[in-house]
């Protein structure tokens, strides 16, 4: 596969370049390493395109999934409590998930509730999700999940790989692309999300 187009937020993509090439250039590879079309194994049973063979998000995750697995790119869970309290969340954002418990109850918060989030690979501070799913999807790890690794102190950098329309056009409906999903980061105005983001679309060579 090959990268079409990136779209950098609050200089993801130059912050990217100057503190960690060589964890670009990984990425580019593995990108390159997969081979599109042995990924195109779903038999669609969609009206509109019954019987054509598709692109199976699976078996591209699979790729995406061992490739970067080989260059010691590791899933990453961040642990927090929950507070409705906003000094106390700000306070605590930087704690470990126990000192944090034990900090929100001692400023009297009643059994504050556990909850994580994970992330497909982490290296260096630098998040990288591939996204073949839903939009709900997409917009919970650049809205979300993102940010709260971000604001966690886990990360420096969050990157989505996403595919281009072209090649989200010959996968399952209600799949997410690059094109709409940077026009929604666009529409939200150049700080929001409030987290440095490299967005990059892939297409078939």
């Amino acid at each position: 596969m090959k990268i079409a187009k990136t779209f950098s937020h609050m200089n993801g993509e130059e912050y990217l370049i100057v503190h960690h090439k060589p964890l670009y250039d990984e990425i580019k590879r593995v990108i390159a390493s997969i081979d599109a079309e042995s990924c195109k194994t779903k038999i669609s049973k969609e009206k509109t395109k019954k019987g054509e063979i598709l692109y199976s998000p699976a078996d591209l995750n699979l790729a995406f999934k061992n490739n970067f697995s080989a260059l010691n790119w590791a899933e990453s869970r961040y642990s927090y409590y929950i507070t409705h309290n906003r000094e106390l969340m700000l306070a605590s954002l930087d704690m470990p998930a126990a000192q944090q418990k034990e900090f929100l109850e001692s400023k009297g918060e009643k059994n504050p509730i556990y909850s994580y989030k994970q992330t497909d690979f982490v290296k260096d501070k630098v998040a990288v999700e591939v996204q073949f799913g839903e939009y709900a999807f997409v917009a919970f790890d650049l809205f979300v999940k993102h940010m709260l690794f971000f604001s966690g102190g886990v990360i420096n950098l969050g990157i989505e790989i996403l595919p281009m329309k072209s090649l989200q056009a010959q996968m399952s409906s209600g799949i997410a692309y690059y094109e709409g999903e940077v026009y929604n980061v666009m529409r939200q105005g150049r700080s929001s999300p409030p987290v440095p983001l490299l967005i990059i679309g892939i297409e078939p060579e």
